[in-house]
């Protein structure tokens, strides 16, 4: 089945590459596109094939690999209204990867010789396609461990490179220290002195100036087919990851000065549920703009599809009709089949002395059936216990230095018994020191130990328990939270990969303190609220949908009779 030339104008205003371009040009392209269809399972193309076509996704979906050596890696799963192909064409090299499509699809395909004079003539297409270029040449450099399986990047760059200047003046500035050093050196004092504060100077600049740019190159602004992402990282310092759903955006707006609409770049603003997510001084701010307000407008619109799409299946399970086969859309995550684990194995004698002990006393993180429990990080209990510890061990090695000194010294002994029972007194006086600093250190480890964060499949809950005293506990459901950040501050937290987790809930805000691999804590939590929230609405929409189709099957069932009413109502009259 052909598609006509002003649905494919339709389909054209609808990606963002296109934005801006006159009518008479949306239908020149149109006119020039060629339609293939390809079976699921057929090879679109193959990696290291030469570069022949631009292509965008009418219909269906596919599925772009790369092999490395004997490995083969998923770079993206594209649906309805992406393109591929674009890289191969504008950098004049050979297909990076294979393309296979994963449903019965159909695909607009612009030539090589069509794209580039489509290219060259148009400006604003030349424009609209180097953000994504951008995008996809950083994304292929980069591997962030959050993303899942089935989430593709579509929008990623950092702040503009005249931010980076900027930073770098002081730094590069500093440098006249060490010169001003060294010519006071080799000019007329020759002193060890000077040459080494010339030395040490320079390596200071230096290493200011090397920070800066790592420092610059450590901020993304991320935009994937489920979530936008805002990465902020201070090396040493600072590490935080701010992220929303798509479906959560309000508004997207540019915010430039005029610097900024010189140099051709912003601020693009995304407005949440809540709050700002600012992807600041990024190049093409506008491109970039309309990039994300498509994945935006594509998550709602796949979202109204699947609800029609369900409330016609609803209606054919009531009148007995079989159901289609349903291809997997734009943001929707892939099925996860459930694996549990087999318990561990314990023996007899370790069950009792971990029963006594508590076996997960000193776990930073473990699991109890389905619930995740947190504690805050070792680094934490040091702080917390420095005190008792160097105290238990100062007076356990003073008693035993104290014995020794007892076994070889033959005028003293740990035990007398001339003039009555008569112990050491050193050794007396450490033995006794030694156990309250014990007591301390165990109540220190219990009290760090009590304090908790657990994470069900249906709230999240934050315990702090005193030993022998009161107990707090907030919880939140997860249907309930709002948006995740974490964040990990100074040297020892960038060290030992800790830091606080902060959920909002409503108008506050619950905060995981201390816990190690943030990362990976705020991840655990964003699954579960999108399960829990994704099975919540099911359910909801489900039993309307249900009842709604009650109603219109029984209407079609009673459709004839119906009629046959009406027209017996009419012979009367």
């Amino acid at each position: 089945m052909t598609i006509e030339i002003p649905e494919r104008i339709a389909f054209l205003k609808k990606i963002h590459l296109f934005y801006g371009l006159e009518d008479d040009v949306l239908e020149t392209i149109a006119k020039t596109m060629e339609e293939l269809h390809v079976a699921n399972g057929e090879v679109v193309f193959r990696q290291d094939s030469p570069s022949e076509g631009f292509y965008m996704i009418y219909r269906g979906s596919v599925r772009i690999v790369r092999k490395q050596g004997n490995k083969e890696f998923q770079l993206a799963i594209l649906v309805k209204n992406d393109y591929f192909g674009e890289m191969g064409l504008i950098a004049r090299r050979k297909r990076s990867g294979t393309v296979t499509a994963t449903s019965d699809a159909t695909l607009l395909i612009l030539k090589r010789e069509d794209f580039e004079e489509i290219f060259k003539k148009t400006p604003q297409l030349r424009l609209n396609m180097d953000v994504a270029v951008r995008s996809r040449k950083l994304a292929r450099t980069l591997r962030f461990k959050w993303l899942r399986k089935d989430e593709v990047i579509y929008f990623l760059a950092r702040k503009h490179q005249i931010v980076l200047y900027q930073k770098l003046i002081l730094p590069v500035l500093s440098w006249s220290v060490p010169l001003a050093f060294f010519y006071a050196y080799f000019s007329f004092a020759h002193w060890f002195i000077v040459g080494l504060a010339a030395i040490m100077s320079a390596l200071a600049a230096t290493g200011w100036v090397g920070w800066t740019v790592v420092d610059w190159g450590n901020d993304y602004y991320i935009v994937t087919n489920q979530r936008v992402v805002w990465l902020e990282k201070v090396v040493g310092i600072y590490d935080s990851r701010q992220e929303s759903p798509l479906s959560t955006i309000l508004s997207v707006g540019v915010e430039t000065d005029q610097l900024g609409r010189l140099l051709d770049y912003g601020n693009v603003i995304i407005r949440t549920f809540v709050g700002r997510i600012p992807f600041n001084h990024v190049t093409h701010p506008e491109q970039a703009q309309h990039m994300i307000e498509e994945y935006w407008n594509r998550t709602k619109e796949h979202a109204a599809g699947l609800e029609k799409e369900a409330i016609k299946n609803a209606i054919r399970k009531r009148l007995n009709l079989p159901l289609p086969q349903q291809e997997r859309g734009f943001g929707e995550p892939a099925p996860v089949e459930a694996k549990q684990a087999p318990p561990p194995k314990i023996t007899g004698r370790k069950l009792s002395l971990l029963k006594f002990l508590g076996a997960n006393t000193l776990k930073l993180r473990y699991e109890t059936g389905e619930n995740v429990f947190y504690r805050k990080h070792w680094v934490v209990l040091l702080q917390q216990a420095w005190i008792p510890v160097l105290g238990s061990l100062g007076t356990l090695l003073m008693l035993i230095a104290r014995l020794f000194q007892l076994v070889f010294d033959p005028e003293a002994a740990l035990i007398r018994f001339q003039g009555g029972f008569r112990l050491d007194t050193w050794a007396v006086v450490f033995f006794l020191a030694f156990f309250p600093f014990v007591f301390w250190l165990l109540y220190e480890i219990l009290d760090w130990s009590n304090d908790q964060f657990e994470v069900t499949n249906e709230q999240i809950i934050d315990i702090d328990r005193k030993p022998f005293g009161t107990e707090t506990r907030n919880a939140a459901q997860l249907e309930n939270i709002l948006g995740t950040n974490y964040e990990r501050r100074g040297i020892l937290g960038n060290l030992f990969n800790y830091g606080t987790v902060y959920i909002t809930v409503g108008g506050t805000k619950m905060a995981f303190e201390d816990v190690m691999d943030p990362a990976t804590v705020q991840s655990d939590i964003d699954r579960r609220r999108m399960a829990r929230t994704t099975r919540q609405n099911e359910a909801r929409i489900a039993a309307e949908r249900d009842r709604m189709a009650e109603w219109l099957a029984t209407y079609h069932r009673s459709a004839e009779q119906f009629k046959e009413e009406e027209r017996r109502a009419r012979k009367e009259e």
